[in-house]
This record gives C-alpha cells, structure tokens and sequence, in this order.
C-alpha cells in the first residue's frame, strides 16, 4: 500500500513537471530586458536593475526555502518533510505562479506570451509564501499529495485576490500583509477546520524536542534578519527606504515585548520557545502593509509592540480554545504569526491611507495610492480615471480586507472539502506529525512515545504547541 502511494506521487509529480514544460514552451518568455541583443541596437535599461532587484530577491528566496522550511522543523519527527516537503511545494508553486499570473495579466488567448522577469520572479515567490503559511496550519496530518492539490488551487485563487485587490479595488498593500499572510492564515484554517479529526488532539508525536527546536529558531533567524526584503522588495525609491526602516524597527520592538510577555504569561517567569520563534517575527507582518507609508519610526515600533501582545497572548490562551470549541487545529500557529497580526497590517492601511495628504506625504502619496485624487481637479494616475478621497481610500483598503478574508475562508473550505476524498490517502492515528510514511529514515535516535498507555520506542520526544 505504502509503495503504491510513493509510487502514485512520483508519477503524479513527474507527469506535472512535463505539462509545464509544454506550458512554458507555448506560453512563455523572456522578458525584453533579458533577451539576447541579435542586432546589435537593442538597449533596455532595465537590465541595469538587476544588481540593484537581484539582492533583495536572493534575501526573499532564502526565506521561501530556509526561513519558512526549517521555521516548521519544531515537530520532533516531521523535520525531513517540514524542510524537504516546504522545498517540493514551493518549487512547484513558483512555476504555477508564474503560469498563474500569465493568464491574468497577458492576452494568451489571443496568442502574447507572458514575460518571465525578476519581478515576475518575487511575485512568484510571494505566492509561494501563501502556500507555505497555510501548510504550517495543516502541518503533520496531510499527505504530500494532498498539500500539491492545496497549492494549485490555493494558488489560483490567492492570485485572483490579488489581481482584484490591486489592480481593480486599487489599493496597496507592499509587504503583501493582506494578499499573502492573511489569505495564506485563513486558507490554510479553513481547511485545518473542514479536516478535523480527534486523532490529531494531543497526539504523542505533535510536539518538540530540545534539537528539533533549535533546528526551528534558525529558520525564525533567517526570516528575522531578512523581512525587510520582503516588505521592501517590490518597493523603490524613498518609499523603499522606508519600508527598510519600518520593518527593522517593528521586529526590534516585537522581539523585546515577546520576550517580555512570554517571560509574564508564565507561571514560572520562564521564556516559551513557541512564542520566541513565532511572535517575534509577528512585527514584520504587522508593518507589511504600511512599510512603505510615512508611518514614522514611534509608529513602526508601536505596530511591532502590538503584533508581539496579540501573537503572544493567541498563543498563550487563543489557540487552545480554537482547538477546543472550534475544532480548528493549527499545528504551526499560523493565526497568531500571519493571521492577526496581518488583520491588524490591514486595519493600520486602511487608517493610514484615511489621513494621508499630498502635504505631508508629497509624491509618495500618489506612488502609493494612484486611485487617489491630487488635488480638487487633478487624479494622481489619470489613466485611472479616478478621484478618490482619503476617507474613500481608507474604505477600499478595508473593502480589500474584507474581500480576501471571504475569498480564503471560502476557498480553502471548498479545498478541504475536496482533500477529504479518500483518493488522497490522508494520514492517520500513528501516520499523523511522522516522516516514516514518506521518507527513508535513520533508525540511530530512538526515544519512547506513549500512546494508549502504551510504551513504544520510536525515532527522534516535548512540548506542544498547541
């Protein structure tokens, strides 16, 4: 049975990565700045930027497949899938994005093809960071199968959110708070939710070991020092510089009061390893929306403060009772990380594009917001054909909220839905938060797990995080 498995994912993913070689062959292209000069007068400046993009996007793709990979190896005996099943899903994610995002934004039908660019490249990866938060709340108990018909559909969707969002509602949102922490937190409990099963409530296996949570403070380390790339890395200008700066203050202050407040929540006055790896990065996410605004140094430090208190506490008391009264089963915490404080990113867009002006923000105003109005008779992008308020702005940027909670709740309900059929071998009872069912493991650390009142000896036990 276990072979046959392996052997109808192989083929699966194998027949995939074909269909997108047709695919690209058909469909795709080099972008003009990165096509070869045949005749000796083509100039794009564009390809000049590379040195200046390339940095920033490095940094973001060492956060898709180190930061969040080794963030979910927490898990005693699930660290070979955490970082190698997170590889598989976002190399596949970034080829679907692409193809995703070609069908959106080029006119395929009418036989254009889309263009591959290094901007094109960091949206990619974006959408691979929705994909990963929402595995870190199913983290453990679906199969490897299952997280690829996840990630296409998710991936699907969470594009078209963001294709609305930006391009019909008008409204920003640079370090991608509400289309990519918020969709991917809220997708991912949606199917967290419709998967329910009792076997996963303190199961044995769901829970740390003293190595395996220094494994995960890596990934939370290298997420740490690189999220201002990921605020920043769509950005330019001043407006980039900000988002440097916001960020970086932000995930200072969140570290401080994590600490402070894992240190207080506790009976015994000692620090939480859940809250260390996860609340600290919670600043990043809070300031994601705004990052690129004028939104002063104090204000970027009171958003990190916040984003520590609400991650702290959803750990501490939140997540629990969603387990208990709501059946939501979050392994990795995703609501606290992404979920919240990328509501709250969301809620602090909205206020801060209610009172920006062209007197206090100059021509970032109109680089932020182009659906706004510059003055009583002058639309910031014309082409837009717009003449919005700031109170009106501010009413978009929540309506955008609104709209990508629905379309991920919605959307990964009906995705679980689907991942409940049988046909996609999900794990359970002892199969649930282990390796063994997908991966060759070394049988030289061996511990005891009990079960049922039962002593087993097993690989690899410890904390929960629940």
């Amino acid at each position: 049975m276990a072979a046959r498995r392996a052997l109808k994912f192989g083929v699966t993913i194998f027949v995939l990565q074909l269909l997108f070689i047709l695919l690209f062959a058909f469909l795709a292209e080099y972008d003009d700045s990165a096509k070869p000069d045949t005749n000796g007068s083509y100039s794009n400046q564009s390809s000049s930027d590379i040195p200046l993009v390339y940095p920033m996007f490095q940094d973001v793709h060492v956060m898709m497949f180190i930061g969040f990979g080794f963030l979910m190896t927490f898990l005693k005996l699930y660290g070979y899938s955490a970082v190698g099943i997170n590889m598989l899903i976002a190399a596949f994610v970034l080829q679907v994005a692409l193809i995703v995002r070609g069908f959106i934004y080029a006119d395929l039908i009418g036989g254009d093809r889309f263009p591959i660019n290094i901007g094109e490249m960091l949206s990619a990866d974006f959408a691979a960071a929705t994909v990963l938060i929402s595995f870190g709340a199913v983290l453990g108990k679906v199969s490897a199968i299952q997280l690829l018909v996840m990630a296409f559909f998710e991936t699907i969707l969470a594009q078209l959110n963001e294709y609305t969002g930006v391009h019909k509602l008008h409204t920003a949102d640079i370090g991608e708070s509400m289309f990519v922490h918020v969709f991917g937190a809220y997708f991912g409990l949606a199917v967290a939710r419709v998967l329910y099963s009792d076997d996963t409530d303190e199961h044995p296996k769901e829970g740390a070991v003293y190595h395996s949570d220094l494994f995960s403070m890596i990934g939370t380390i290298f997420l740490w020092l690189y999220w201002p790339s990921f605020n920043g890395g769509a950005a330019s200008g001043d407006e980039q510089h900000r988002a440097v700066i916001n960020t970086y203050l932000s995930l200072a202050a969140c570290t401080i009061v994590t600490f402070a407040l894992s240190a207080i929540v506790d009976k015994k006055g000692r620090f939480d390893m859940v809250h260390i790896q996860n609340a600290t990065l919670a600043g990043g996410v809070a300031v994601g929306t705004t990052a690129d605004m004028p939104l002063e140094p104090w204000g970027a430090i009171l958003m990190g403060t916040v984003a520590a208190v609400i991650s702290v506490l959803g750990f501490k008391f939140l997540s629990p009772a969603m387990t208990r009264v709501l059946k939501i089963h979050d392994t990795c915490g995703v609501h606290n990380l992404h979920g919240m404080p990328g509501v709250l990113a969301g809620i602090a867009g909205a206020v801060m594009a209610a009172l920006a002006s062209k007197d206090k923000w100059g021509s970032s105003m109109c680089d932020i917001f182009p659906a706004r109005a510059e003055d009583d008779s002058t639309a910031c992008d014309r082409d837009l054909d717009t003449m919005r308020t700031a109170i009106e702005q501010g009413g978009y940027q929540m309506a955008s909220l609104i709209i990508t909670l629905l379309i991920a709740i919605v959307g990964g309900g009906l995705t679980g839905l689907l991942l409940k059929l049988p046909i996609w071998n999900m794990p359970q009872g002892d199969l649930l938060f282990d390796d063994e069912a997908n991966w060759e493991v070394a049988d030289n650390a061996v511990v005891v797990v009990t079960r049922n009142g039962t002593d087993q000896e097993r690989k690899g036990a410890a904390t929960s995080r629940m």
